[in-house]
C-alpha cells in the first residue's frame, strides 16, 4: 500500500538507551563533573542512575542535561548490606554487577519476577574467577556481592548468551587491581553493542585493546575522565517510525539519528531497503519512504531488538520473511519468539516459531484483536506499527513502553496517528 497523499512527517528521536547506560557508568566512575546531554530518561536508565547514586554518585537534572559528580575510587563504604532493586532492566543488572563489585560493601541485587528468570550465571562465574565474592542460585538473580574490588587477570565468557556480560567486564576493567584479558568462546551475539561500549569508554579516556570479537584487554590503572558528553539519538526507538513508513507508504524523517554511528540496529535500514523501501541517510537524520514490500531472509543475531519491529513489517510483505539466529531473544523482557508467534497470531498472522528463528508469512488476512505485549516495551511498540494498517488492535498495558521510550505514544500520535 502506497499513499502519497500523506504529508512528509518528521519526528525527533530521544537519546539512546544503550549509550545512556554506559555513559552513566563511565561518568559515575570518573572523578569530577560530567555533563550528559540528551541522555534518555526512562525506567531502565533510572534504575542505573539510582544504583549509582546508592554508591555515592551525585546527580542533578538541568532540563535535558544531567550533571554528575563521579566518585572515582572514593565511594563511601557501605556499613551494612544494601539492597539494589533494578526492576526488569537486564542492561542495568548486567552492567552494574562489576561496578558494585568495585564499591566498598555488600549488596543484594534483585529485580522483578521476570528479571529473576533471566540468566546471569556466566557473568557471576567470571567475576568470581576475577576475585569477587559473589553468588547466585542456579545462575539467576538475585545476586549477592561482598567485595573490595576486582582482582583482574584472565577470564573466558561464552559468546552465545549476551554481549552485555562482556560489556560489563569491559566497563569496570580499568579499575581492576591488575590487567584484565577477556576471551570470548564461540560466536559473540549482538556484536554492535560491544562496539558502543568501547566507543563510550574511549570518549571518557579509556583504551581497550582487541582482537576482533575474540579477545579484549584492558590495562589496569586507566581512569575515566569527566566529560561534557552528548548522547546520540536512539536508533531502536527510531525503528518503529521507519516501520510505520514502510507499511503505510508514507515518508517519515527521524531527526537526531546518526546513520553512520555504532548502534547496530541502524542495519534495519538495509533490511527495509531489501524489502522495497527507499532510505535517505544524512549526517543527523534518516528518511524512510514505504512502498510495495517483499519478504526477506535475514540473520538478526546482531540486532535482536529489531526482530519484533521486522515481524510487524513482514506481515504486510509479499511472500515469507525468515528471521534467523535469535535464540537469545527467549531471555529478554519476554520470550520474544514465543510472544511474537502468539500475539501476531491473534491478529490473523501466520508465524512459525522455531528454537532460534521465526518465519512470518506476509499478506495474510488480518483482523483486530486485544493483544498482550507481555510487559515488553518492544512488543508493544511493534504492535502499534501493526495497528496502523489493522483497525481494532488494542494493546494491553500500553504504559510498558516507559521502559525505554516514555514519550512513545505522544510522538506516535503526533507523527503517524493513533490507530491502536
Amino acid at each position: 500500500m502506497t499513499d502519497q497523499s500523506f504529508p512528509h512527517l518528521t519526528v525527533t528521536i530521544p537519546g539512546s538507551k544503550s549509550i545512556t547506560h554506559r555513559a552513566l557508568i563511565a561518568g559515575g566512575l570518573a572523578e569530577g563533573e560530567t555533563i550528559l546531554r540528551n541522555d534518555l530518561q526512562c525506567e531502565d536508565t533510572f534504575h542505573t542512575a539510582h544504583a549509582l547514586k546508592s554508591i555515592g554518585v551525585k546527580m542533578v537534572r538541568d532540563g535535558d542535561h544531567l550533571i554528575m559528580e563521579g566518585t572515582g575510587e572514593k565511594g563511601p563504604r557501605q556499613p551494612w548490606e544494601k539492597a539494589i532493586y533494578l526492576g526488569n532492566s537486564g542492561t542495568s543488572f548486567r552492567l552494574l554487577l562489576p561496578v558494585l563489585a568495585l564499591a566498598k560493601g555488600s549488596f543484594l541485587v534483585t529485580g522483578t519476577p521476570r528479571m529473576r528468570e533471566r540468566p546471569i550465571g556466566p557473568l557471576v562465574e567470571a567475576l568470581s574467577h576475577l576475585g569477587v565474592t559473589i553468588g547466585s542460585k542456579k545462575g539467576l538473580p538475585p545476586v549477592r556481592i561482598a567485595s573490595n574490588g576486582i582482582s583482574g587477570g584472565n577470564v573466558t565468557l561464552p559468546g552465545d548468551a549476551s554481549s552485555q556480560f562482556l560489556s560489563a567486564l569491559l566497563l569496570s576493567g580499568p579499575y581492576a587491581q591488575k590487567d584484565m584479558e577477556i576471551t570470548v568462546s564461540g560466536e559473540l551475539v549482538s556484536k554492535p553493542y560491544v562496539d558502543v561500549t568501547i566507543d563510550v569508554m574511549g570518549a571518557f579516556g579509556v583504551r581497550v585493546k582487541r582482537d576482533g570479537y575474540a579477545k579484549f584487554a584492558i590495562s589496569a590503572g586507566q581512569r575515566y575522565e569527566p566529560r561534557d558528553y552528548p548522547v546520540l539519538g536512539d536508533v531502536s526507538s527510531a525503528s518503529y517510525f521507519w516501520a510505520g513508513a514502510a507499511i503505510t507508504g508514507r515518508t517519515v524523517t527521524t531527526q537526531n539519528i546518526h546513520p553512520h554511528g555504532r548502534q547496530g540496529d541502524i542495519r534495519l535500514l538495509e533490511v527495509l531497503e531489501r524489502m522495497g523501501c527507499r532510505v535517505k541517510r544524512e549526517s543527523d537524520r534518516v528518511t524512510v519512504s514505504g512502498g510495495p514490500l517483499k519478504g526477506v531472509d535475514v540473520d538478526m543475531g546482531g540486532m535482536p531488538d529489531m526482530v519484533p519491529t521486522l515481524a510487524s513489517v513482514a506481515l504486510f510483505a509479499r511472500g515469507k520473511t525468515t528471521i534467523r539466529n535469535v535464540a537469545h531473544l527467549r531471555f529478554k523482557e519476554s520470550d520474544r519468539l514465543s510472544a511474537v508467534a502468539r500475539e501476531w497470531g491473534k491478529l490473523g498472522g501466520w508465524v512459525e516459531e522455531f528454537e532460534d528463528s521465526l518465519i512470518i508469512h506476509g499478506n495474510e488476512p488480518l483482523h483486530g484483536s486485544q493483544v498482550d505485549p507481555h510487559d515488553d516495551h518492544r512488543l508493544a511498540m511493534s504492535l502499534a506499527v501493526t495497528g496502523l494498517r489493522v483497525p481494532g488492535v488494542h494493546i494491553q498495558n500500553p504504559a510498558c513502553v516507559g521502559k525505554s521510550f516514555p514519550r512513545f505514544w505522544e510522538l506516535w500520535k503526533t507523527c503517524l496517528g493513533n490507530h491502536t
